[in-house]
């Protein structure tokens, strides 16, 4: 099934779970995603495990509007309400890109991002950091392509040091610069030994930053190829990279699943967690995108985008080397391609969002209830992330990671 199939190709299919592999999927779901949870009580007693959070990232992009004051109240309320229900993590969707960030020399705007990281601290809502630097040629400011070599490199450092210093242990992970290997401004004026540089600069500031790659039409499998090439080349060249950015926008009105296997398994092979960090489907080659960009999406083609949305997040959650999936944006009022959305302008919720809650919210959430043995041991298969235990109506909350396994408690 190619990307220039249509979309309608995915209802001839059925469904996600006609997917061949889908029961290996389900098998590498369990073995990959979930762990032991072994709870040491009074035998007998009555014990119930809610799942509170998923240790994988199932999140999406914070748009500017819902923290500048630009969104009504009304709209601001709801898109919180969905947000902290659905998602764990969450993405800058423009604000913290440096051309945005700083249009004007020494004019830095830090308001939107702050409000961002100061609600998502509040909600526990892990962040990511999109984008330090663009080296794609018409996201670097005409100000600074215009600098002498020594004041350009000087600026360069400035911004690294300064984003680490003061955003410090508060992003989970950055990208370093974004789309390297579609263009970079910074190596063509400096060379590659720049690059390492510049994640260095970031590193002064926050010694304990993640930087990542992040680039595009991967999934697809056109470019995969060039991008395991330049990965290796970035770490050849001593660029400390700590994870593997793939973005989710290039397929069209439908997606190659084996093309998005293929691609997360070659990239496995440097070791690195991969995200998936700008989800959208419809896509860039979608009809939506190349052409009427108000077209309403029919109601056959709606259920259609919620069964490709299943089958994409399932082979990612099964996949080892994945450890998030970020939407660039689930709302039409705040996404770049509006028929992507879980939710339509009014907040009504489409048969995606269904599908989504569906998976990640019941499929994919531990929920237990029994009683513990002769010997006072209850034990549950749980997926890995924060559960609530609850032992004759007293509650503990514990987490269970994938770098444990298993876990004990003892609740006598």
């Amino acid at each position: 099934m190619g990307i220039r199939k249509s979309v309608f190709s995915l209802l001839l299919l059925g469904a996600a779970g006609m997917y061949a592999a889908d029961a290996d999927l389900g098998s590498s779901i369990a073995k990959n995603r979930m762990g032991t949870l072994a709870i040491r009580t009074a035998p007998g007693a009555k014990v119930t495990v809610e799942q509170v959070r998923h240790e994988f990232w199932f999140g999406a992009t914070l748009p500017g509007g819902v923290f500048s004051g630009r969104t009504s109240p009304a709209d601001i309320a709801k898109w919180k309400e969905i947000f902290t229900s659905h998602f764990n993590a969450g993405v800058p969707e423009a604000d913290f890109k440096w051309d945005v960030m700083e249009r004007q020399k020494g004019q830095v705007n830090y308001t939107v991002v702050d409000n961002m990281l100061a609600w998502a601290g509040k909600e526990g809502i892990a962040l990511r950091g999109h984008c330090i630097f663009w080296g794609v040629p018409n996201h670097v400011q005409p100000w600074l392509k215009e600098m002498n070599d020594d004041d350009f490199k000087a600026t360069v450092a400035q911004r690294g040091r300064t984003i680490g210093s003061r955003y410090r242990d508060r992003f989970a992970e950055y990208d370093l610069n974004n789309e390297m290997m579609h263009a970079n401004y910074y190596e063509q004026r400096f060379g590659i030994d720049f690059i390492r540089q510049m994640a260095l600069w970031v590193k002064e500031g926050d010694p304990n930053a993640k930087l990542f790659v992040n680039d595009y039409d991967i999934t697809t499998g056109n470019r995969l190829d060039d991008y395991v090439k330049h990965i290796r080349k970035l770490l050849d060249a001593g660029v400390p990279i700590s994870g593997i950015g793939v973005q989710g926008h290039l397929h069209g009105d439908s997606f190659d699943p084996a093309a998005l296997e293929k691609s997360l398994d070659e990239l496995s092979q440097f070791k690195l967690p991969i995200r998936i960090t700008e989800f959208n489907f419809p896509g860039q080659r979608s009809k939506y995108y190349t052409g009427d960009r108000r077209a309403a999406m029919p109601p056959e083609e709606e259920q259609a985008k919620a069964e490709a949305l299943k089958q994409f997040f399932t082979i990612c959650f099964a996949h080892p080397s994945v450890t998030g999936i970020m939407m660039w944006g689930f709302w039409e009022g705040a996404n770049w391609i509006p028929q992507s959305s879980l939710y339509k302008r009014d907040w009504t919720p489409l048969p995606a969002a269904k599908a989504y809650e569906d998976l990640v919210l019941n499929k994919w959430w531990t929920r237990w209830t029994g009683t513990a043995d002769r010997q006072g041991r209850a034990e549950v298969r749980a997926f890995y992330g924060k559960h609530k235990i609850t032992v004759n109506g007293k509650e503990t909350v514990v987490t269970l990671t994938k770098a444990e396994g298993s876990k004990t408690v003892d609740l006598n």
